[in-house]
């Protein structure tokens, strides 16, 4: 029985057009569970499309992806949706947050879809905004928090579903070095003392010197794959 949480088999992506883009070309890549793994490459490398067809965000040409054992191509669109809803969280570059919600709104938008119930929620929500530094924040609108405390927000409400493993594109893109180093500092410290795997697409230097399993993609082909 093996350990992986996600496994990719010959997975490529091409996008039709006058001049076919293959985007992603027959990547084979296994993460084990607890990992911190960044996947890095150039402008156009392929690290979002991979990152979004092992999110269910996306399907592959070809290939097979299955997630903790379960096969990706075999879910209708709705089942996928759900899928991704118990299984996958989700950190984007751009926040992503609801800007009529507050931290708190934002943050347990997930249990809310998964019908968890309201003690169950609070206690959840509380635990996780008090973990990423902003239990003073519960009440606050994203229009009332800095890009840092935005960000620390998403990564509080991809983790409230308690997923199988977190996939974060870009996540330190628009942040400055303090709360770069704050947020990577919360995900490692949630990789650690909870097992959370993550995995970053990533051009930024501080999270890959963070990482401990650094995978880089050139023209949508894994160029080399290091652990450190």
């Amino acid at each position: 029985m093996n350990n992986y949480v996600i496994e990719c088999q010959n997975v490529s992506k091409t996008y039709e057009g006058v001049v076919p883009v293959h985007a992603v070309k027959n990547v084979n890549l296994q993460i084990e569970n607890d990992e911190f793994t960044a996947i890095i490459g150039p402008s156009g490398s392929g690290k979002t499309t991979l990152l979004n067809m092992i999110g269910g965000l996306d399907r592959p040409t070809s290939g097979s992806i299955k997630v903790n054992g379960h096969e990706l191509a075999g879910l209708s669109d709705n089942q996928l949706i759900d899928f991704r809803l118990k299984h996958i969280g989700f950190v984007f570059q751009s926040y992503n947050l609801i800007p009529v919600l507050t931290a708190k709104e934002n943050t347990e938008f997930i249990m809310l879809l998964q019908k968890i119930d309201k003690s169950q929620r609070d206690a959840r929500v509380e635990q996780l905004l008090t973990e990423v530094g902003l239990a003073d924040k519960m009440d606050s609108r994203p229009s009332q928090l800095s890009g840092g405390q935005q960000q620390r927000v998403a990564v509080a409400r991809a983790l409230a579903s308690k997923p199988d493993f977190v996939l974060a594109d870009e996540p330190t893109a628009n942040l400055d070095s303090h709360s770069t180093a704050k947020l990577l500092d919360i995900m490692a410290r949630l990789n650690k003392e909870e097992g959370i795997t993550f995995v970053f697409s990533t051009h930024d230097q501080r999270v890959i010197e963070r990482a401990r399993r650094v995978i880089t993609l050139v023209d949508g082909e894994i160029a080399s794959d290091e652990r450190k």
